[in-house]
């Protein structure tokens, strides 16, 4: 039987938000691989291998010259393509002193990388995370890094069910989820996992909206592609109302596995109006309580009790509200299965 890899390999995979990638090189490291992401003079974006083949330096301790960078260690340079184009001590170029490139794709404020085939990248959609751009605005964004596996990750953003017992800070205490209904369903390639939830007291996203007594009705949208892409979109309107005309937050939930016991979490949200510096902050600082504060000590702390088991070997209960998390995971065994059959 052929053994799959750690990871999907064939799929978009999320690298970085595009105001963290500029002319500095950053070192990121992304399916257990160093990665080097840098712009090149004319603002394009491209991701190496973070490895020099000669004695494995970090180039991105390196310098840039123009589109080129030169190891900090015996001075071979590289171009934005990975193919080496000087040798100080030759003028011989030697043999594989090539670094690998990723095929890259930047849209809606994110770069996003190809780690397989690349003949495979062109023509397989990216993400559509366009609805986190309004007005031409970019979303509030962050960062977190996980000490877990990354699908333990979407488990968690799956079964929004945790809510009323995770967030107790943040966004629970209405109890607004047990007063609603729960369906995951499958369209295309995507799982669709979603909460309705009538007839409830406006929540708290609609807050100088809304009056926090109004009667609204409440959705929880949450849209996953393989790997670990989901888009949530939190939306109240008057009872009895059109959706179009409620009050919607878009948020886009991405997790990239950094190793296959850690990962980084991207996150962002819209915001209701116009940027400001106040405003800002106060969201960031409500979803970075949200996330790093509350989900963030949990998801670790269950994927550090299973000891190193397999997910399926300590024969996980199913409550029915966490359909969404498996047939995920199934998904990505069987994508996996399917690649290493190529």
């Amino acid at each position: 039987m052929t053994e799959t890899k750690p990871f999907l390999e064939n799929a978009w995979y999320m690298a970085a938000w595009s105001h963290e990638v500029g002319e500095d090189m950053l070192r990121r490291r992304l399916l257990g691989e160093p990665v080097l992401l840098m712009r090149r003079q004319d603002g394009t974006a491209v991701a190496l291998v973070d490895r020099c083949p000669h004695r494995y330096a970090p180039l991105s301790k390196g310098e840039r010259e123009g589109d080129t960078i030169v190891c900090p260690y015996h001075g071979l340079t590289f171009d934005a393509a990975g193919q080496c184009v000087r040798n100080p001590f030759s003028e011989k170029i030697p043999s594989g002193a090539q670094l690998r490139s990723f095929p890259v794709v930047e849209r809606d404020h994110i770069v996003w990388f190809w780690p397989g085939d690349p003949a495979r990248a062109e023509g397989t959609p990216v993400p559509d995370f366009s609805a986190i751009v309004i007005d031409g605005h970019a979303p509030i964004t962050g960062v977190m890094p996980m000490a877990a596996n990354y699908e333990y990750g979407t488990d968690n953003l799956m079964d929004l069910s945790h809510i009323e017992f995770v967030h107790k800070g943040t966004f629970a205490g209405r109890g607004v989820i047990f007063a609603g209904t729960h369906e995951v369903k499958a369209q295309g390639d995507q799982l669709h996992s979603n909460w309705w939830m009538p007839a409830i007291p406006a929540p708290a996203h609609t807050f100088g909206i809304y009056d926090p007594a109004m009667i609204t009705d409440h959705w929880l949208d949450m849209r996953w592609e393989a790997p670990a892409s989901m888009y949530l979109q939190v939306g109240a309107c008057p009872q009895g109302g059109e959706r179009a005309e409620g009050v919607i937050a878009h948020q886009a939930h991405i997790l990239t596995p950094e190793t296959q016991g850690s990962s980084h979490y991207f996150w962002a949200t819209t915001r209701q109006g116009p940027p400001s510096p106040e405003g800002d902050a106060m969201l960031a600082g409500l979803m970075g309580a949200a996330f790093g504060d509350e989900d963030k000590p949990i998801i670790e702390a269950a994927y550090a009790n299973t000891d190193g088991a397999d997910f399926w070997e300590r024969k996980p209960l199913s409550l029915g509200i966490d359909t969404g998390g498996t047939r995920a995971r199934r998904i990505i065994e069987k994508r996996k299965k399917e690649e290493a059959a190529l």
